[in-house]
């Protein structure tokens, strides 16, 4: 367990903050003021843990104090040295005698190292100011004069930036750098030094810190520039805004081009769910369609035109699109437009339009038309290349306190990755049906099931705490919302394993003939026994596809 010698002159927040967080196993040994008045003396005797009050004498030359620090600090166990708001200057001769010992600054050094950090930073009239984390280094001359260029020169640990705000002023910038910087970064550094992650090179002047994994970063950062004040969130009783990264590189509905500038502006939802119908056609090279409602699809198709696709996935569940996002993956043409506008939706989203079909979009006030290609979306030409842009690797997901970060899904599978387990093995259009049903799936929220048809989906069942469930609700959609088809010869895919037979049961009696699922279930055998004695061809893909966001 590592202990921690805290130095504080007046409030001494960031050691109790530390001392409240434990990070790395580490604790407040003792805590050492030059102020007999600092608040910090109270809070401490609070917690149970020992003050020292060790002040400079008139005419104490800089060394001959940091002796008589030396000296109070020497009844205490400790193994690492903090500093928070401590005022005085340090030299080797307490450096020398001591651990490692840490500062926090209230800037990203090395600019604004004075003692008006945040005032300065307003001043400067920058965008950005943080804090940082470095190792104290002496900053005096032969004589004990302090060397201004060399006060916060020490190496540095970790940093964490800040924005600045129109408007801000020293103490709002002071507490948010506080609160939501110095908090952050101050724990993170005693961590690494605790848990002995941190290297120290004083003669180079810096320090190594943990490297990054190839994949997950040590550290993960996120920012972005508000691009709209939306009316609210997911309830009218939730404010809201968007943010966008304009560093991606990626198609995206945040950096989209709303061409019916007169039209109402996005809402949360919408945004949510364009994105999703956006990340679903990514996934296919054909003209593809889809169409979205609460980040599920109500329906989804590939076909040989743009138009063809769109009939496609909306014949799967009229009903449920009514209101909806679609999502292109082609330039929209007047026939696709046509039939988008045949019925409500909230938001089609493409990578361009002719000129025709903006004429017909836009007869619908209410339709917002988002443009993810390049230029103006009045090419006339196909702009598909705006989806092949590289992706982004990581999909996060905030939580209280902080976000979990995944690698992004972007399994493809092929039918060299199947494992036929059953009597019966699929037909060549049913491994075309499966593998799309597979790539469909993704995008379906869990426990998911969905029923295809060649390169079309029939029913969706999405969202269900039973596997059951899923594969009634997709039967029943099938059955009773789809136009032109049902679940009678189609295929099933799941996006996880079935732990009994009786989903695969209660498919093949909707008329299913071919299965796909990640297999892995303890009662795997009793699944494929079932599936062979209702005449129906399971493949197996050794992976999963959850999707719970």
């Amino acid at each position: 367990m590592t202990r921690i010698a805290g130095l504080a002159s007046n409030r001494g927040r960031n050691l109790l903050h530390i001392d409240d967080l434990a990070p790395g196993g580490a604790e407040l040994a003792v805590v050492l003021t030059n102020d007999a008045d600092a608040p910090v003396l109270d809070a401490a005797a609070e917690r149970g843990i020992p003050t020292e009050v060790v002040e400079r004498d008139d005419g104490e030359s800089r060394q001959a104090h940091e002796e008589r620090i030396n000296e109070a600090l020497a009844e205490h166990d400790f193994d690492l040295v903090c500093l928070d708001g401590y005022m005085r200057i340090l030299t080797d001769t307490f450096l020398d005698a001591q651990p490692e010992t840490l500062n926090v600054h209230p800037s990203l050094l090395p600019s604004f190292p004075g003692m008006d950090a945040w005032g300065d930073a307003i001043e400067a009239g920058v965008d950005v100011t943080g804090c940082t984390v470095h190792v104290v280094t002496d900053a005096t001359d032969e004589d004990g004069e302090v060397v201004e260029s060399e006060v916060d020169g020490g190496p540095i640990v970790t940093q964490e930036p800040i924005p600045i705000y129109e408007g801000d002023d020293a103490d709002g910038l002071a507490d948010r750098v506080l609160y939501e910087g110095e908090f952050k970064a101050y724990p993170r550094a005693v961590q690494w030094f605790a848990e002995d992650r941190v290297e120290v090179d004083y003669e180079n002047g810096v320090v190594h810190t943990p490297e990054d994994d190839e994949d997950l970063p040590a550290r993960f950062l996120a920012t972005g520039d508000q691009v709209a004040d939306l009316r609210y969130g997911e309830n009218p009783h939730q404010d809201a805004a968007a943010y966008a990264d304009y560093s991606c590189e990626e198609a995206s509905v945040l950096n989209a081009d709303q061409l019916n500038e007169g039209a109402k502006s996005l809402s949360y939802n919408n945004y949510n769910d364009a994105d999703a119908a956006l990340n679903l056609v990514k996934e296919y090279d054909d003209p593809a369609a889809a169409v979205i409602k609460h980040t599920n699809p109500a329906g989804a198709a590939v076909a040989d035109t743009l138009a063809d696709a769109y009939r496609d996935a909306l014949s799967t569940d009229a009903k449920s699109a009514f209101g909806g996002i679609v999502a292109l993956n082609r330039e929209c043409d007047a026939e696709t437009a046509a039939e988008i506008t045949d019925s409500f939706k909230e938001v089609v989203v493409a990578p361009g339009y002719t000129d025709d079909a903006l004429d017909e979009l836009f007869e619908k006030d209410n339709l917002r038309v988002l443009d993810v290609g390049h230029g103006d979306g009045r090419t006339g030409e196909s702009d598909r290349s705006a989806l092949d842009t590289p992706v982004e690797h990581h999909t996060e997901k905030r939580l209280a306190g902080g976000r979990l970060v995944q690698e992004r899904d972007r399994q493809s599978l092929s039918r060299e990755d199947l494992e036929v387990v059953t009597e019966r093995e699929p037909t060549d259009e049913q491994f075309e049906s499966l593998l799309f049903a597979w790539q469909t799936i993704k995008h379906v929220k869990s426990n998911a099931i969905l029923f295809a048809d060649g390169t079309e989906t029939v029913g969706v069942g999405a969202g269900q705490v039973s596997r059951v469930d899923a594969v009634e609700i997709a039967k029943m959609k099938a059955d009773s919302d789809a136009e032109g088809k049902d679940a009678d010869g189609a295929v099933m895919a799941s996006d996880a394993f079935f732990p009994f037979p009786d989903a695969l049961e209660l498919a093949a009696e909707a008329g299913i003939e071919a299965v796909i699922q990640p297999g892995g279930s303890v009662n795997d055998e009793d699944v494929i026994e079932a599936a062979d004695e209702h005449d129906v061809a399971m493949v197996m893909t050794g992976q999963r596809c959850f999707r719970h966001d």
